[in-house]
Order: C-alpha cells, then sequence, then structure tokens
C-alpha cells in the first residue's frame, strides 16, 4: 500500500520512485492473467494505469463486472447477453453459501444486502447507490437488481405469498415503462437516459419476503418538455402518441399525419423506446383504465399545441404581444386547439401568457404589466413544465398506490438509488446545474462515509492506519450551495407566476382538475404571502429539500456502491476507449477506494453487538469457562454506566477472540485440509473491525454451533418424546388390558345368565315332554291291554305270557335294548320282546327273524354305537306323537327319538 499521512504523500527517495516504476513495469508485462483478476486489491501496484490495463483485459474477455474493494465496477457491455442476467443464474448466487466466491456480479451486491436484512446486523436497512455517467448503465442495472429481489424475496413454501409477491414482482416490473416513457429521453449520449433520479425502496416483512415497494423520485428535468438541445429529443412519451395513436385518437387529440410540432424535433428517428402499445398495457397493469389513459394524452397533445404557439414582438410596450400571423404556423389555431385540448378558456389563457400580474405596496394593490416577447414565451414554456411535472408526480403517486404496502405489514428495506449521470453540454440549464450538483453530494457521501469517515474512525479507536489521500470535492460542493453567496442563491429562479396556477384551476378538464385542485384560501401553493417573510418555494429549494432528505435516508442505511463505467460515449460494442474510461475512473476516486479497501477493514460492529451475536463462539474453545461469573451483557445494562458496561463486555469479548482460533478448523471440510487463518480482528475502543472473510469466517462457525445447540435440542426433544410415547403405550397396554377383563367378565355373565335361562328352559321343557310322554303311555298301555283282555277271552294264554306281554307294553324301549343286549332272558323271549315292542303281526315265530348286532360281532359297547352292517326293521311309526321333537334340532346330530332308538 502506499504511505500517505495526513492527506499528503510522504516524501519518496529516488530508490523507492524506481522500485515503484519497476513493480508497475513487471505487472504490465504479465499480459496473461489480467483478466483472471477479478479484485483490483490485488492488483499491486494500485495505480491508474494497472487499474486500466486489467478493466481493459477484462472486457476483452466479455467480463464486464470487477471488485474494487467496496465497489463494483460495471461495464457497459452495449450489446445483449441474455445468459449473464437469467433467473438460474439469480438462484445460483441465491443460494450459495458464500456468494463472494462466485464471479463478481451486480447479483453478489444484491444478495449481500439481502442477506444483511436477514442477519439484523445494525443498522438493518441497506441500500444500493447505483452511479455513473449517462449512458453508463444505470436503468439496466437497477432494472436487474429489481427483477432478483422480486426471484429471491418470494416464498416457494406459501402458495398465497407466492402469489402475493410475483403480483408485487409485476407491478414494479410494470412501473418500469412508464416512468421510462414520462422520464426518460434520447440524448447525446444515451438513447434511453433517466431525465429524473429515482430511490426505489423495496419493503420486507420479517420473513424477509417483499410485500410492497414505494418510489420517490428527485428533480425530473422538466425543462426538456419546452427546450431541448440539437440532435436530442423530447420525452419517450410525446413520440409514442404521434407514432402510435390510431387514426380515431389522432384525429380526438388534433394530432394528423405529418404535423410539425416546435417541441417534437427529429421525429424522423425511430427508437426501441418507441412502444406505444407497452406503455398502454403496463398503465392499464398499474390500475390507469383506458378512459384515463386518453385523457392524460389528450393533456399531452394540448401541450404539443401550446409549443406551436408563437409572439411577435410590440411596438409599443405598454401593448401586448400578439400571436405571429403566419399561415403556415396557423398560432391562432393553435392557441385554439391548445384551449380546447387542455379544456382552458381561450380568452384567459391568451391572456395569461402575454399579461403579467404585479402585487405591490401594502395595500397589495394589483398592477397588469403587457410582457415582452421572450416573457411571453418563458411564461408558455413554464405553463407547459408545470403541468407535465404535476402530470409526472401524478403517476409517481398512482403507481405507489399500486405497489406499496401497509406501514404495519413490513419492517425493513433495500433502497436502489438510481440517479442520473454527470452532464456537461454546450448550453446547460439549471436542471443540468442541479443534476451535476446531486452526483457531486453523492460522491460527498462516498467520500465521507468510506474514505474519510474509516480513516477517522481507525484513528480514534486506536487502530495503526497510515491515512491515505484523497480527491474532496467539499469545496466544489461550497461554491454551490454555501451561504450567503453560492451557485444557487444567484441564479434561483423566481417562483412559478401565481396567474398560470389560477389558469389551470378555471379548467373542465377532469385530470387537470386533479393535479390542479382549487385552493380554499383562493392562493397558490408557489404564492408566498404578502405579510410573510417565508421564502418562496422554487425549483432549486424543492430540490435541495428532497436530496437533503435522500441523504438522511442513506445515512440510516448500510449503502453499497455499484460503480457504472461507460467504455466509450459512442455506444459501440467491443470497443474501450482508454481516455474516456481514464476520466471516469478519476472522477469516482476508485483508486483511493481500492488502497482503503486492500487495507481497511470494512466491518464494523459494536462490542455489544458483537457479543452478542458471536457469544456462542466461546462453546468453540475448550478452555473458555462459561461459568456464571460472566453474566450476560444484557442483563442489568440498563442500570449500569458505561464503564461499567465495558467492563462486564471485556471478559466476554476476550473470551470470543481466543476463541476465533478454532474457527479455520470448525469450517474445514472432511476430506480437505483447513484453511489459513484470516486476518485477525482488530479490536478497538468501541468497535471490533474485521474483513469481510472473516465476517464470513464468524458466520461459519455461529452457524455451527447453532447447529450443534439445534442437534442437542432436536436430541432431548426426541427423548422426552419417545419418553413420553412410552409411558403412554403403557398406560394405554394397562387401560386396554382392564377394557378387556370388564368386557369378558361383562361377555362372561351375559353368556351365564343366558346359559342359566336355556337350562331352565330345557330343564322345564324336558318336565312337560316326560309329562306327555307318561301320560301317551300310559294311553297306550290301556289299549293294549283291553286288546290283550279280547285276546286272551278268543285265544287264551298262559299267566306268565300275559305278565310278559304288559310288562313289553309298559316297556317297549327296554324291551328293544334287551334285544341287542348280551345277556338278558332266553333267545326266544328277547325274540317276543322286539315282536312285542315292534307291533309284529301274531303267528309263527319262526316266520320272522331278527338279526342282532351279536351274531354279526360281537360286543356292543353302547347304544349309540354306529351298528355294523345293515339291520333293516320293517316297522310303523312310534306310537308316541311327540317322539320325533328335539329341542333344537343340529345337523350334525341325529334327530327324532326313533333315530335315537334305531342306533
Amino acid at each position: 500500500m502506499l504511505q500517505q499521512v495526513n492527506g499528503h504523500r510522504s516524501s519518496c527517495d529516488t530508490r523507492g520512485k524506481e522500485c515503484l516504476r519497476e513493480d508497475l513495469q513487471e505487472f504490465l508485462g504479465r499480459e496473461g492473467p489480467l483478466h483472471q483478476l477479478d479484485d483490483l486489491t490485488k492488483v499491486n501496484p494500485v495505480t491508474l494505469e494497472t487499474v486500466l490495463r486489467c478493466l481493459q483485459a477484462r472486457y476483452t474477455a466479455d467480463t464486464f463486472y470487477t471488485n474494487a474493494g467496496c465497489t463494483l465496477v460495471a461495464l457497459n457491455p452495449f450489446k445483449p447477453v441474455p445468459q449473464l442476467y437469467s433467473l438460474e443464474l439469480m438462484r445460483e448466487y441465491h443460494t450459495a453459501p458464500q456468494p463472494q466466491k462466485l464471479k463478481p456480479h451486480i447479483f453478489t451486491v444484491g444478495e449481500q444486502t439481502y442477506r444483511n436484512v436477514k442477519s439484523l446486523i445494525e443498522p438493518v436497512n441497506q441500500s444500493i447507490v447505483v452511479s455513473g455517467e449517462s449512458g453508463a448503465g444505470k436503468t439496466w442495472t437497477s432494472r436487474c437488481l429489481m427483477k432478483f429481489y422480486a426471484v429471491v424475496a418470494a416464498s416457494p413454501t406459501y402458495k398465497e405469498s407466492h402469489k402475493i409477491a410475483e403480483r408485487i414482482e409485476q407491478r414494479i416490473l410494470n412501473s418500469n415503462p412508464v416512468m421510462e416513457a414520462f422520464g426518460n429521453a434520447c440524448t447525446l449520449r444515451n438513447n434511453n437516459s433517466s431525465r429524473f433520479g429515482k430511490f426505489i425502496q423495496l419493503q420486507l416483512n420479517r420473513v424477509q419476503q417483499m410485500t410492497g415497494a414505494a418510489v420517490q423520485t428527485y428533480l425530473l428535468e422538466k425543462t426538456r418538455v419546452a427546450c431541448q438541445a440539437s440532435s436530442e429529443r423530447n420525452f419517450h412519451i410525446f413520440y409514442q402518441i404521434c407514432k402510435g395513436a390510431s387514426a380515431e385518437e389522432r384525429l380526438q387529440w388534433h394530432l394528423p399525419e405529418g404535423a410539425t410540432f416546435s417541441w417534437l424535433p427529429n421525429p424522423e428517428r425511430t427508437l426501441e423506446e418507441d412502444c406505444f402499445e407497452e406503455t398502454r398495457e403496463a398503465m392499464l397493469h398499474l390500475g390507469i383504465d383506458t378512459s384515463t389513459q386518453n385523457n392524460i394524452f389528450q393533456v399531452l397533445a394540448g401541450l404539443l399545441h401550446l409549443g406551436n404557439i408563437q409572439f411577435a414582438d410590440s411596438e409599443d410596450e405598454a401593448q401586448p404581444c400578439q400571436p405571429m400571423d403566419d399561415a403556415k404556423r396557423e398560432d391562432k389555431g393553435s392557441v385554439r386547439t391548445s384551449a380546447l385540448l387542455l379544456q382552458l378558456p381561450e380568452d384567459p389563457l391568451l391572456e395569461t401568457l402575454r399579461i403579467r400580474t404585479i402585487r405591490a405596496g401594502r395595500q397589495q394593490q394589483v398592477f397588469r404589466k403587457p410582457c415582452s416577447q421572450a416573457e411571453c414565451d418563458t411564461r408558455r414554456d413554464c405553463l407547459a413544465k408545470l403541468v407535465y411535472a404535476r402530470l409526472f408526480d401524478w403517476l409517481v403517486l398512482v403507481i405507489n398506490s399500486s405497489i406499496c404496502a401497509d406501514p404495519s405489514s413490513w419492517t425493513t428495506f433495500i433502497g436502489l438509488l438510481d440517479v442520473y449521470g454527470f452532464e456537461s453540454f454546450t448550453d446547460n440549464s439549471l436542471e443540468q446545474l442541479c443534476i451535476n450538483y446531486a452526483n457531486e453530494k453523492l460522491q460527498q457521501h462516498f467520500v465521507a462515509h468510506y474514505l474519510r469517515a474509516q480513516q477517522e474512525e481507525y484513528t480514534v479507536e486506536g487502530l495503526e492506519w497510515s491515512f491515505v489521500s484523497y480527491q474532496d470535492n467539499q469545496t466544489c460542493l461550497d461554491l454551490i450551495e454555501g451561504s450567503p453567496i453560492s451557485i444557487c442563491s444567484l441564479i434561483n429562479e423566481d417562483p412559478v407566476p401565481p396567474e398560470l396556477t389560477r389558469l389551470l384551476h378555471q379548467s373542465q378538464d377532469p385530470l387537470l382538475k386533479v393535479l390542479f385542485p382549487p385552493d380554499p384560501e383562493g392562493k397558490s401553493q408557489e404564492e408566498p404571502s404578502g405579510h410573510s417573510r417565508t421564502p418562496a418555494l422554487t425549483v432549486v429549494s424543492k430540490f435541495k429539500a428532497s436530496l437533503e432528505q435522500l441523504l438522511q435516508v442513506l445515512q440510516s442505511t448500510t449503502p453499497h456502491y455499484i460503480r457504472c463505467i461507460k467504455p466509450n460515449s459512442q455506444g459501440l460494442a467491443q470497443t474501450f476507449l482508454r481516455e474516456e474510461v481514464l476520466s471516469q475512473l478519476e472522477a469516482c476516486g476508485l483508486v483511493e477506494t481500492i488502497h482503503i479497501s486492500a487495507a481497511g477493514f470494512p466491518i464494523r460492529v459494536s462490542h455489544q453487538n458483537f457479543v452478542e451475536r458471536y457469544e456462542l463462539l466461546r462453546m468453540l474453545c475448550p478452555r473458555t469457562s462459561l461459568s456464571p461469573q460472566n453474566p450476560s451483557p444484557a442483563e442489568g445494562c440498563s442500570e449500569r454506566s458505561p464503564h461499567s458496561k465495558e467492563a462486564v463486555l471485556q471478559p466476554l469479548l476476550q473470551d470470543i477472540l481466543h476463541a476465533l482460533p478454532a474457527l479455520p478448523r470448525a469450517a474445514a471440510t472432511p476430506d480437505g485440509p483447513a484453511k489459513p487463518t484470516p486476518a485477525p480482528v482488530h479490536c478497538g475502543r468501541t468497535k471490533v473491525f474485521m474483513t469481510d472473510c472473516m465476517l464470513q469466517l464468524l458466520e461459519h462457525g455461529r452457524a455451527q454451533v447453532l447447529e450443534q445447540c439445534a442437534r442437542h435440542i432436536q436430541g432431548g426433544w426426541r427423548r422426552h418424546r419417545l419418553r413420553k410415547l412410552e409411558r403412554q403405550r403403557r398406560a394405554a397396554v394397562l387401560i386396554q388390558a382392564a377394557i378387556r377383563s370388564w368386557l369378558t367378565r361383562k361377555h362372561v355373565q351375559r353368556l351365564h345368565m343366558a346359559a342359566t335361562v336355556i337350562k331352565h328352559a330345557w330343564q322345564k321343557w324336558r318336565i312337560r315332554m316326560a309329562f306327555l310322554a307318561s301320560e301317551e303311555l300310559d294311553g297306550v298301555e290301556e289299549k293294549h291291554l283291553s286288546q290283550a283282555s279280547l285276546s286272551q277271552s278268543s285265544f287264551p294264554l298262559p299267566q306268565a305270557r300275559t305278565r310278559l306281554l304288559g310288562a313289553i307294553i309298559h316297556l317297549w324301549p327296554l324291551g328293544l335294548v334287551l334285544a341287542n343286549a348280551a345277556v338278558g332272558v332266553h333267545s326266544f323271549q328277547r325274540k317276543l320282546v322286539v315282536r312285542a315292542c315292534l307291533q309284529l303281526p301274531t303267528g309263527s315265530p319262526s316266520s320272522c327273524s331278527v338279526q342282532t348286532a351279536q351274531q354279526k360281532q360281537a360286543g356292543v359297547a353302547s347304544i349309540r354305537a354306529r351298528p355294523q352292517g345293515s339291520i333293516k326293521f320293517h316297522c310303523r311309526k312310534s306310537p308316541l306323537r311327540y317322539a320325533d321333537i328335539c329341542p333344537e334340532p343340529s345337523p350334525y346330530s341325529v334327530t327324532g327319538f326313533n333315530q335315537i332308538l334305531l342306533e
């Protein structure tokens, strides 16, 4: 690094200069790796020549982005490079663990700001300042960043939030064609030059999802409406109307084919930006309906006709100027047409343009003074600029109402500042001065925030630092805005003439009524009160106030810088003009930025915030004792003095610093070696200073500790859940067993009751059947006894045989049993028993033969034993009426009393 002290280069001897020259020659001799240097801080030595050669080599290799410390240098390729801004590349930078290790890109800056918002390191809000000359690519860079945030800030998990993000993204992107149509113009250096500055605030909620956006504009170059430089054009929207309107719309807006307008130069040039349908479609998506669009275009057509009004100088100063009587110009017709389109009364319009109203004296007497030709032209131009400026501001309000979120729905924001580039023409208007003044203020903000403030802070914090000189533009700013006398105070405009505002209040046009609402006090905003000493609002005063407000917003955020460089002023691809690039590098102080970035510490965190965020890293060091003697820094901070707070923080801070050597080992992959220890962390008196690499290492270590803690928490929770599930399982088993036991007891009780009922019913049935059977048998006995007596009288039998027959009739089932028994009465008697039981016809006993089971096979174990062989009985039905009835017949059992007997 070049050693510089107190803003002046230290005295170097001849030998030092020769060494520097030798290093420069050695560096410039290595043509091969120049395009591979993706960070200009790696260039050694750092001079304008070495930086220029490196950028030229990268531009030739189609590498358009290069890091320069805290700044990203963006070279305009002047050709389409679609693969450089694809959705896949956006997701690659968003999902990369360390985007800084990828190739330099605007997506790297965008992802860094997004992650800074997620990390909640103060200040949480981020801002990106996109600066450069006109035509350097600032508008394209801002547009790509907006697309990047719209992609990465959408939630892929929740479908509803993803739809909201898509809607917001579409509306934000639709605002670009509208604002470019009404705020951009073709200049000598850029076909789509932004003629206004804008600060786009992308609003994020608590989970870093984009919920809305807001646009704030600064100093529209409204002078361009009435005055255009040679070979330049008016705003795009005027050419879009004249080229894209239909025949019916031309008739309605009095824009015939081939019509010429004084405020529409170079209409023959056709640009890509002259797309009228794209603008109308974008306005429709933003909520501007077709009727309102037609009203807007009618007012713009009225301004074009207003510009065709020309005045002839009056010979008598007491008489007002008259419109020029020229048949070609048709000024009288232009006044009538302009009044018709703006819906203004024709005579008051002409009178307001030619006569000036002056209020003077304590009584505020009104004097009417005819204007000269130049004053008439000025008042005509002022009227057109006033209408166009109000229309542009109204469009910004409509866009904000369409894309802005409720203040309660967002907590942080990322700001994109796209400012107009530095310009210098042969004839410069007040707007050019304000544009360049804004660029100087932003450069001063960069100088104050980065070049001067950082170095002064190093000295205050006690860090060893050699001061690097830089080009300070404070003297230039004092010349422009200083007091009591400055350029702004000398050339500040008179406010807008109040009679112009009063004229516009008389318009019957719906849009103009909205743009110029009637003043209840009968006094316009620009008109100062006669007794008030408040200065009137002018263009310069308004711009200074809005610029100061912008700088306050930037100072409350963490700024990031993108320097857009224009390789050539002709807009040619693959053309690198060294002189033009060199002048831009000198103007933005890039070499000094590289010097400070290479040796400085861009990350600065207070002791309190550092301890609160990285206290977890003490767990990486086994020697660190996490005893209760080291309380948390957040405990009791409000009751302690600053010295006592610092005394509490110092032990914790030292513990964290002692744990830093363990970070490279923790960050090393299992299959790769440990990375070397980066630059150490410098602990100042109130802040901790570190580089980006060290911050990444700290964040990686913190993420590992949090991951370990999360694993411990998950393990404990799983153990608790398993134990709880086991207890629940055991309780469920006990409950189930108790319920099953209760159900079984209930079931057994029901079965026992049912069995008891069945048993009782069965017993009753058996008793009844036995009773019925006994009655039937008694009846049969009496019948057979009577028959026996008759047969005895006809055929007298022996007394023994008569008693035997009675016994057989009374006990005939027993007789059947005896017939098959192995022992019993005489064989002849058995046969008689069988015959009598079966009521065989009487006759010779030998006429009927019965083959018993003993003849087939000796021994019958049971009367229910299955018969062996075939036994056929030729008998009648049992005399018992209920013999075939069974209580509950079963398909697997023999039914019927006769069948039981047959077995």
